[in-house]
């Protein structure tokens, strides 16, 4: 499946306002991005979680960075068959990255099914 950059952030971001509420009020100083793909070049990972959990932190405030979630567009387009399947792992991709901003661990994911 193909998708330019624009679209696929359009993409994103619908499904990022259609994730719960609950899930997304306690984001606090995290910005979401999307990128072609990650560092390495590699078409392996669908996005990455870049901070400090919820549950890891002993002190945040005024000045601190944001906390990054990315979205690696290629690696999802090269996974998704069409644009309803692109959607759905663009859905747990977020719902995955922002639980480990909330310090749910890959093991715990898997427990849930999200991993």
């Amino acid at each position: 499946m193909s998708m330019d950059a624009d679209a696929f952030e359009k993409l994103v971001v619908e499904e990022l306002d259609a994730l719960p509420d609950e899930m997304v009020d306690g984001l606090e100083n995290v910005v979401f991005l999307v990128e072609d793909r990650p560092a390495d070049g590699s078409l392996d990972l669908l996005g990455e979680y870049d901070g400090i959990a919820l549950t890891e932190r002993d002190r945040y405030g005024f000045g601190e960075m944001p906390d990054r979630i990315l979205l690696y567009r290629e690696p999802l387009l090269k996974i998704s068959s069409d644009e309803k399947r692109l959607r759905e792992e663009v859905h747990i991709t977020l719902v995955h990255e922002i639980a480990h901003f909330y310090g749910i661990d890959d093991d715990e994911l898997h427990e849930l099914g999200w991993a």
